[in-house]
């Protein structure tokens, strides 16, 4: 039996739903991601931006083109106004969130959070330990 859900991510074997990909313009999100541009999915609570956003990423890893990646920024608010204890806990995400949603063969190997995000960020990580 479905149900109307009210908090996280759509189930869509679970939940009443519209499919989150036939919500938003497809084509202008994929000439976005194509030409390497930023976007922002920009809507009120409980709308299903986390669910338009995870099935984007299940679409793209599975057409294997493109490798996304879903991590939920919310854990590095904790640090206030502590830049690299927000960006620790961020990168520190990386890790799990890749073996949750990526499939197996193609999750971060022996790279770990930090060389992950290396090479999706094209920089190198200068985390130094704070006394």
């Amino acid at each position: 039996m479905k149900t109307f859900n009210t908090a996280g991510p759509v189930r869509p074997d679970k939940d009443y739903n519209i499919p989150p990909l036939a919500r938003w313009d497809a084509d202008e999100i994929r000439r976005l991601i194509a030409e390497e541009r930023y976007f922002v999915l920009h809507a009120p609570r409980q709308t299903g931006k986390t669910s338009c956003l995870l099935a984007l990423m299940a679409k793209l890893n599975a057409e294997e083109d493109y490798r996304a990646l879903y991590v939920n920024l919310e854990p590095g608010q904790s640090a206030r106004g502590d830049v690299q204890a927000g960006m620790r806990t961020i990168v520190k995400g990386l890790g799990p969130a890749s073996a949750v949603w990526e499939a197996p063969d193609r999750g971060v190997g022996d790279v770990g959070p930090f060389g992950l995000a290396e090479g999706m960020l094209g920089f190198k990580f200068r985390l130094r330990k704070v006394l």
